[in-house]
């Protein structure tokens, strides 16, 4: 169904932004998007990042827009984990079947790519503008140099907020009655570190895999770059006996790097330079409801529902957002009423759901990917479902390489869970994992269910 073109304004002219911005161009809207920072096209990329995991939710959305090649173009497939666990040779962890990968991006330089390709659609960006209010049921946004100076209004027909976990637009809406909000930091902080490219430009390790150092209470992982670096996070308490807050020298950050991570730490460039120069950044898991007000305004991205990057799903639920936005526009062509009020119901469980997954998927990275115990059951598992594709998706599977609702990946990754606690439970599991018992003993537990 056909919309009347609208006056539409975007705040914040991150990936979801910018992708927002090309969608609703492309349906014929007029698409002004605002942002407090400068154009990151002109300067330095801040240190502050994770390279961002493109799964199927994300290429799905770029697809939908023509996007999916030329974004390829500048990321790596990664089809596999590799671990690093001391005193031990590197093994690697396929990720699924064969042809499935998760895919390498630099978030700067995506979101480069992303702000010209809106750009090019048409899209107006006015950088440098803070937005210091929002009046929800008329529209109206209110920039200025600051929020005691003088402020310009601007009226829309639709505002969008795409600006982050401590989104303006979202403070605006949570002074209203009902309104529910909270935030959740774990304990846990990281901070970015690079290993540099070989002198002719290759890759120091295989550029393929998803290289994770897990240490128990914290890890060091790194994803490669087209350019034959690395970006390296480390993910370390804020404070305790090994923590942000116990390494305070160069020294301190030396003897830590040659304790937990000496196969890696001469290859990590300007290793303590970085260490103390580059912001220690906090993790947060925000969720909020409702997430739109009337037909004029909504929040999309981070701004509904941040979470913590551990299964590389939060680029992937904001572009999902998108995708669905979309298909309700083409449904309800100008009810924005049940555009909006449809996207949040179907969408808020699915938040809540990746939520919890990736916080589970912080504990099983950095401590249970060294357990063998763990490993045996994901053996079992991935032995099982090759056997039987059609009873056994593994619940990683069903979020990275489907796109069938969080949710569903949540409940149904929960039962699976319970069927292999009692699996694991079987006297002499390790020498009959791959055993017609332990096949019948699964069936019969799923045939419970």
């Amino acid at each position: 169904m056909a919309q009347t073109s609208k006056n539409i304004a975007i705040i914040g002219s991150g990936l979801v932004g910018s992708l927002l911005a090309i969608y609703l161009r492309k349906k014929g809207h007029s698409v002004t998007v605002f942002d407090r920072r400068p154009d990151i096209r002109t300067i330095k990329f801040s240190g502050r990042s994770i390279n961002l995991a493109m799964s199927n939710r994300g290429w799905t959305a770029l697809r939908k827009v023509g996007l999916e090649d030329p974004i390829k173009q500048i990321a790596i497939p990664l089809d596999k984990r590799a671990m690093h666990v001391n005193d031990k040779p590197v093994y690697y962890q396929k990720y699924g079947k064969e042809g499935e990968a998760i895919w390498s991006i630099s978030r700067g330089i995506l979101n480069k790519r992303m702000i010209d390709l809106a750009e090019e659609a048409g899209t107006v960006f006015k950088f440098n503008e803070k937005v210091w209010d929002v009046d929800l049921p008329g529209a109206k946004i209110y920039t200025g140099e600051s929020e005691k100076g003088e402020w310009q209004e601007y009226q829309f027909d639709v505002i969008f907020g795409c600006d982050g976990a401590f989104s303006r637009v979202r403070h605006k809406m949570q002074r209203r009655s009902r309104f529910n909000y909270s935030q959740n930091f774990i304990d846990v902080g990281y901070k970015e570190l690079t290993i540099p490219a070989n002198a002719d430009g290759t890759h120091k390790l295989d550029k393929n895999s998803f290289h994770i150092w897990p240490r128990g209470e914290f890890m060091l992982i790194a994803m490669p770059n087209i350019d034959g670096s690395f970006t390296c996070t480390l993910f370390l308490p804020f404070e305790g006996k090994v923590s942000f807050e116990s390494i305070k020298t160069e020294q301190e950050a030396k003897d830590f790097f040659k304790e937990y991570f000496p196969n890696v730490r001469m290859e990590i460039e300007d290793l303590t330079k970085d260490f103390f120069n580059h912001p220690t950044s906090a993790m947060v898991t925000m969720k909020c409801y409702p997430w739109t007000y009337w037909n004029k305004v909504a929040l999309v991205g981070d701004s509904a529902h941040a979470i913590v990057p551990f299964y590389g799903q939060g680029m992937n639920a904001g572009f999902e957002d998108i995708f669905v936005l979309d298909q309700l526009m083409d449904k309800y062509g100008d009810d924005w009423d049940a555009i909006f009020d449809t996207y949040q119901k179907v969408r808020k469980p699915n938040a809540d759901a990746i939520a919890e997954l990736s916080y589970r998927n912080f504990v099983e990275m950095s401590s249970k990917t060294a357990d063998p115990k763990f490993l045996l059951q994901k053996k079992i598992e991935k032995h099982f479902a090759s056997t039987h594709p059609e009873k056994w998706v593994p619940v990683y599977s069903r979020v990275t390489f489907s796109d069938k609702p969080y949710a569903d990946a949540l409940a149904i990754g929960d039962q699976q869970e319970a069927i292999m606690q009692k699996v694991m439970q079987t006297p002499n599991i390790e020498d009959k994992w791959d055993s017609k018992e332990v096949e019948e003993m699964i069936l019969g537990l799923l045939g419970d269910q």
